[in-house]
């Protein structure tokens, strides 16, 4: 890695120490960063993912210390799967998924209201939260019209590309 992409890793990671974020994820390319911290105390619990074998090799760099395999890497994130004993309600809600790797915001700017509530009504193309990604703020919008019936993430928490943030029940 070059100085000035580590001055920007170090960079980041005191963003999310400062912001309490708890888990991160970025890719550029064949460079692949996961960040998590442990829940206890946030310090930092390890690097997985940092670079693929191929951009490692090309790069010249060095393994970093704490680095982990892709395969656990995999293995340790969580599934958004139903449980095994959901209802015919449950199976009839649409499940609204983060289409990228970021941060789960409720609210347009800190200390204004959330853009939906559980029981709220939705439109298809409404915007229902926002997942920061990069310094970007990307408007997550509803593809279903319905009511908001379960949020399965906190305001603030790290989102995996896929996993539910909302069930919406179809009108």
């Amino acid at each position: 890695m070059k100085s000035e992409d580590m001055k920007e890793l170090k960079e980041l990671i005191e963003f999310l120490k400062e912001n309490n974020i708890g888990e991160f994820d970025l890719e550029r390319g064949e460079l692949k960063i996961r960040i998590k911290f442990a829940q206890e105390g946030g310090d930092l619990a390890g690097l997985a993912r940092m670079m693929g074998s191929q951009a490692q090799a090309a790069a010249g760099a060095a393994p970093v210390p704490g680095m982990v395999s892709a395969a656990h890497a995999a293995a340790t994130t969580q599934s958004a799967e139903a449980p095994a004993g959901a209802t015919d309600d449950e199976a009839s809600l649409h499940v609204v998924k983060s289409p990228i790797v970021g941060t789960f915001y409720e609210s347009p700017s800190p200390g204004s209201g959330a853009f939906v509530k559980i029981g709220d009504q939705v439109e298809i193309g409404q915007v229902l939260c926002i997942v920061e990604a990069m310094k970007l703020m990307n408007e997550i919008e509803s593809d279903g019209a319905g009511e908001i019936v379960k949020r399965f993430v906190q305001n603030g928490q790290p989102v995996e590309y896929g996993q539910a943030l909302f069930a919406v029940r179809p009108r």
